[in-house]
């Protein structure tokens, strides 16, 4: 690579993107990789702050910046993503579909200990949109040395594909409201104000809702009710407690669910309950859920929504980013709560 002066690149190709920056309005190549510079193009080279130029020949044992990042983006994607041609170096990993986003964590580290290579994603098991960004990469240097991308792509050789979207499956929804208050019409009912709205955001729908008192035998006949009646997604309402006597936490197990965990490190939401009716999830959820904005149900449901089930594990160490903040503003997913 030699450094020449602008007024003597008349006839030279440019061997990268020149970036112009207008504060406050824009940031983008004026000059893109490839463009031969011409004696009108002096002045405006001048003006961004270019006085000399590289020009470079690229060997054959090397990449060039936009070569390098198109390559690792084809390299780390998996299921329900693609990638934009490189800009400025830069590649972008886009979401084909609403689901949840899982990364190999442990390659993620390895690829980014190779030294000159970036792979910068959002936190793994978070919600992503369709056409949502989920990661960008780049190399720092304008040319790398094309024994770091075979090293990166024995990398993911050995472990596959380190990102992927699980999408969602839109489920068919039963409830088992619980409590002899409701039942009794003492108090109303308001699962469809404060649980309904989550589930359409998912594109389920409430097929069912059966109102019980505080009975372990009627909401285990509620819930087998509801799974015989084609319900893909069972949740029941009204609270649990401490108590070994919950008559809500015995009517599930009563049903012939498993109770795969009972209670967790998430707050709000320590009172949750997560269980297994067959292939059906059977969800208890906790009271929260009436008065709180964001609880361990906004975590919970697009897990089992994308396929996954969370074993005792996998609640236990969610204590870790398990409180929410309860912001004035609330920025969810975009936070620390449940990652």
């Amino acid at each position: 690579m030699k450094q020449i002066k602008v007024e003597e690149a008349v006839g030279t190709i440019l061997a990268h993107d020149l970036t112009e920056i207008i504060p406050g309005v824009s940031k983008g190549a004026a000059f893109k990789r490839g463009h031969v510079v011409k004696a009108e193009d002096i002045p405006a080279l001048l003006r961004i702050g270019k006085k000399h130029l590289y020009v470079f020949e690229i060997d054959e044992d090397q990449l060039h910046e936009d070569d390098a990042a198109l390559r690792i983006a084809r390299a780390l994607c998996g299921d329900n993503l693609k990638w934009t041609e490189p800009r400025e170096g830069k590649s972008k990993i886009i979401s084909n579909t609403d689901g949840l986003i899982k990364i190999n964590v442990s390659t993620l580290l390895r690829i980014n200990s190779i030294g000159e290579i970036i792979v910068s994603t959002i936190k793994t098991g978070m919600p992503c949109r369709n056409n949502q960004v989920i990661a960008e990469t780049r190399i720092i240097p304008l040319v790398i040395a094309r024994s770091k991308m075979e090293e990166l792509e024995s990398v993911v050789f050995e472990t596959g594909p380190i990102l992927k979207v699980l999408p969602y499956t839109r489920r068919l929804v039963g409830i088992v409201v619980t409590g002899s208050e409701v039942y009794e019409g003492l108090i109303k009912d308001e699962s469809e104000r404060f649980i309904v709205p989550k589930l359409k955001e998912y594109g389920c729908e409430l097929v069912e809702k059966i109102i019980v008192t505080d009975d372990y035998s009627m909401i285990a006949q509620a819930i087998e009710k509801l799974r015989n009646s084609g319900c893909e997604l069972i949740l029941t309402t009204g609270g649990l407690s401490v108590d070994p006597d919950d008559v809500t936490r015995i009517g599930i197990r009563e049903s012939g669910a498993e109770i795969i965990s009972y209670g967790g490190p998430i707050l709000p939401g320590g009172m949750f309950l997560n269980a297994r009716l067959g292939d059906v999830p059977v969800l208890g959820l906790p009271a929260c859920v009436f008065h709180s904005l964001r609880t361990v149900f906004d975590l919970m449901l697009p897990l089992i929504l994308a396929g996954e089930q969370p074993s005792y594990d996998d609640i236990a160490a969610m204590g870790h980013g398990g409180l929410c903040m309860k912001c004035e503003v609330c920025h969810f997913p975009a936070c620390s709560y449940g990652r």
